[in-house]
């Protein structure tokens, strides 16, 4: 064999070898899959960030409406009562009576004392007679 053919069988074998060692090894990733890789791991963090930030934002607001609501509901609540207690305070059958006033949600509630059936009645038509009130519960006893 002359220098040209045994360089070439070096060559052949070398090359081979290099073939079977690299195919009982693992790839190892490139530094530019690495890169890729990380870029889109940040990319689905953020994501499911912005979608957490978006979801916490949308029960905020939605919190935030409900206390203004209940806080409306309540000032629109005591206005009521404070109309029905003047309109009972005006009346002459029913002024110098103790009858309590409550109102939830446009609801108002007599409780008390009334001298007779037809002032509890006219109780009821005095309050019923209030802005905003939507139904009342005359729980006035005559004595």
């Amino acid at each position: 064999m002359n220098l040209s053919n045994r360089a070439q069988v070096v060559i052949a074998t070398t090359a081979v070898l290099l073939s079977l060692t690299a195919c009982g090894q693992k790839e190892e990733a490139t530094v530019g899959q690495k890169i890729d890789g990380a870029m889109t791991s940040t990319e689905q963090a953020a994501l499911q960030a912005r979608q957490d930030m978006e979801s916490t934002a949308a029960d905020i607001k939605r919190e935030g409406e409900q206390a203004v609501q209940s806080v409306t509901t309540a000032a629109t609540d005591m206005a009521i009562t404070t109309k029905v207690k003047a309109a009972l305070a005006a009346d002459d059958q029913l002024s110098a009576l103790k009858i309590e006033v409550d109102t939830v949600q446009g609801v108002v509630s007599l409780t008390g004392p009334a001298p007779s059936a037809e002032a509890a009645e006219r109780a009821t038509t005095l309050a019923k007679a209030v802005e905003g009130v939507t139904e009342v519960q005359n729980k006035l006893v005559v004595g």
